[in-house]
């Protein structure tokens, strides 16, 4: 029998996963838009013509802004929503009656509460629903275009771990399970703060000493953080921590790599922070630096971060106060 995915969101992950999920014959794949507008300009271009331009949609992929159209019967619903505008969409679906499975590619923490994706989808889904989060290296510009691609899926539950495994995996998209939901989400919150930094880092023309020890120290900080909010370490040297972290510090599509070397190069915030894309570091540098002072947390890169993009310091004048500071033992 086949299976049915509602893809909620129809951004370049949302489209991506729903090309990916596509290739299978045994699946039925419907891709939801929140704007009435931009499913009909998907659904007349067959393209997402903005964000992964040059890439047909199949037509095996239905397209629909209607919620109700998207989720009918569906076996498993994938958010692909910022964070940012998670809670406001996903409320379009809590009249829905549903108990499919639902994967998370959404990477970020709520400003206002600190909740991880998967616990917005829970209390506005239901408790009682199945989640898993799937994340790591993926950038969805090589995803689409079936560039090889390993990433990691998480949930407490093993076999729906399994499930996703087995349904999104392909010739060149691998997907390793992994029991820690918790640190894979965080990891992919966090590493989008370092990817700030490391943007940064390149719009400076720092060099590559500076760059190895930025990835390096900022992972020392992710790791910190989120073993003090229940993460397992071991999940940090793994695809959705050090890998993730890799793909986002040096690729050109990383948006939040770029939000961090517009800075360096001495653009003015307010110019660099109007867009046009999400760049979810932004929202979880004021999050994470208001934990980092409540736990009293060391973690010196990531409140760099929120000092630039916050309380608008000079990128420069943040290097040298990370550079300056009392010096102390590599694993302290």
């Amino acid at each position: 029998m086949p299976t049915t995915f509602a893809i909620l969101g129809s951004g370049g992950w949302g489209t991506a996963i729903a090309v990916l999920l596509a290739q299978n014959p045994d699946h039925r794949v419907r891709l939801w838009s929140a704007h009435s507008e931009a499913a009909q300009q998907l659904q007349n271009a067959r393209e997402n013509v903005r964000l992964l331009p040059g890439v047909p949609i199949p037509q095996a992929v239905s397209i629909t802004d209607d919620p109700a159209a998207a989720t009918h019967e569906a076996d498993c619903w994938v958010t692909a929503i910022p964070t940012a505008f998670l809670r406001t969409t996903l409320s379009r679906f809590t009249g829905i009656r549903s108990n499919a499975s639902v994967i998370s590619l959404t990477k970020g923490l709520e400003t206002s509460t600190f909740r991880r994706p998967s616990e917005i989808i829970a209390e506005l889904l239901g408790a009682d629903r199945n989640i898993a989060v799937l994340s790591g290296p993926s950038h969805a510009e090589e995803v689409v275009r079936g560039m090889p691609t390993s990433v990691a899926v998480a949930a407490d539950d093993l076999n729906l771990a399994v499930w996703v495994q087995q349904r999104f995996g392909t010739e060149r998209f691998r997907v390793y399970t992994n029991g820690d939901l918790a640190g894979v989400e965080l990891a992919g919150a966090l590493k989008n703060v370092v990817g700030i930094a490391a943007g940064v880092c390149d719009g400076l023309g720092f060099g590559d000493n500076a760059k190895a020890a930025l990835l390096t120290r900022g992972l020392v900080e992710m790791t910190r953080f989120a073993v003090a909010h229940g993460a397992e370490p071991a999940t940090f040297t793994g695809l959705a921590g050090l890998g993730d972290l890799i793909t986002t510090c040096f690729s050109p599509h990383g948006r939040n790599r770029r939000v961090g070397y517009r800075l360096g190069k001495g653009e003015p915030l307010t110019a660099v922070l109007a867009g046009p894309q999400v760049a979810e570091g932004v929202y979880t540098s004021r999050s994470v630096y208001d934990r980092v002072t409540q736990m009293r947390l060391d973690a010196p890169i990531m409140t760099a971060v929120y000092r630039v993009l916050h309380e608008g310091q000079s990128p420069l004048d943040a290097v040298q106060d990370l550079m300056t500071r009392h010096q102390k033992h590599e694993r302290v």
